[in-house]
């Protein structure tokens, strides 16, 4: 658990480059619940990441920074960690999984980052491993380093300010920082609400890892639902993870494009595959009933696939 006291500092000293993004109701018939929408979406760099990767780099020493930046991420850290590198003049190097979609990779790009592609096994492994072979400079870590998720949990201290009695928070799951941040602020102030996990059933890491009761190694299988899943849950981030989330999620990729086209059309939100995640599990029921607040993490979609998912072509 990220301690109360650190992400509150890390609110102020994000302030100015984060937003304070809206919490919106979602209007839709015979839903389970009364589902909230968290519009991380809305962001700068149109995900939270901006969050974590700017209090991590401002945590830096000068010399730390002025060697450059460096991370691995499936586009959305990489986006927060090349805004970053922009402001403060230097390079920024990040890794990403072959995959990647176009749409976010031209965001590195017009940010200033140099793209190096991996295959997604090698991808993960820098990850693994907190560094990219032979890149030098200061890796900032996607999911790992506490300062990222201390910035990641300012997101909860907003939720509880909006609607200070959620029965359930729905937080997309790729790493677990996301996750880690928001449920310790959650948990600290409003401990009775209820965390929950959701990840793409092709990608269902920590699903897994909660079923056996220890990290394991899955079958991933990539598919648009680009930001969330993994083969494996972290070693390091299971004992941080474990006593913070009261049930993870597995959502079909095609609940998840619905719930893409439910977001744009019913309350004319953007959000990628990952950020859809969280509604398609409240609409299916999995957070039960009351004020569900969903976390639209990102909207970094590529404009090909959202214009397929809104004819209805996926899914």
């Amino acid at each position: 658990m990220i301690e109360l006291a650190e992400i509150e500092a890390a609110r102020q000293r994000i302030a100015g480059t984060a937003f304070r993004t809206p919490l919106v109701r979602l209007h839709v018939p015979d839903a389970p619940a009364e589902i909230y929408l968290k519009l991380e979406n809305l962001q700068p760099i149109n995900s939270f990441k901006i969050r974590g990767a700017t209090n991590a780099v401002l945590l830096a020493s000068p010399e730390e920074r002025a060697l450059g930046l460096v991370t691995a991420s499936a586009g959305n850290m990489a986006q927060g960690v090349a805004s970053a590198a922009r402001s403060f003049g230097v390079a920024a190097t990040i890794a990403v999984p072959e995959h990647a979609p176009e749409a976010k990779l031209a965001a590195i790009e017009r940010l200033g980052g140099r793209v190096i592609k991996l295959p997604y096994n090698e991808w993960w492994d820098t990850i693994i491993a907190g560094r990219v072979p032979g890149v030098d400079g200061l890796f900032v870590h996607p999911v790992q380093d506490p300062a990222v998720m201390a910035g990641n949990g300012t997101i909860g201290l907003e939720i509880l300010e909006d609607l200070p009695d959620p029965d359930a928070v729905v937080i997309p799951y790729g790493g677990g920082g996301l996750t880690v941040g928001i449920a310790s602020a959650v948990k600290a102030l409003r401990p009775q609400a209820r965390i929950l996990t959701a990840e793409p059933e092709t990608a269902a890491a920590l699903v897994a890892a909660i079923d056996v009761g220890r990290p394991t190694q899955i079958d991933y299988r990539p598919s648009f639902v680009d930001g969330a899943g993994s083969r494996g849950v972290l070693d390091s981030m299971w004992p941080l993870v474990a006593p913070l989330v009261d049930r993870a999620v597995a959502v079909p990729v095609a609940d998840a494009a619905t719930a893409v086209r439910v977001l744009a059309e019913r309350a004319r939100v953007v959000a990628e595959g990952a950020g859809a995640l969280s509604v398609a599990a409240a609409l299916a029921g999995h957070a039960g009933t009351g004020k569900v607040v969903c976390v639209i993490s990102g909207g970094n979609i590529n404009s090909a696939k959202l214009a397929e998912i809104l004819l209805g072509e996926q899914g």
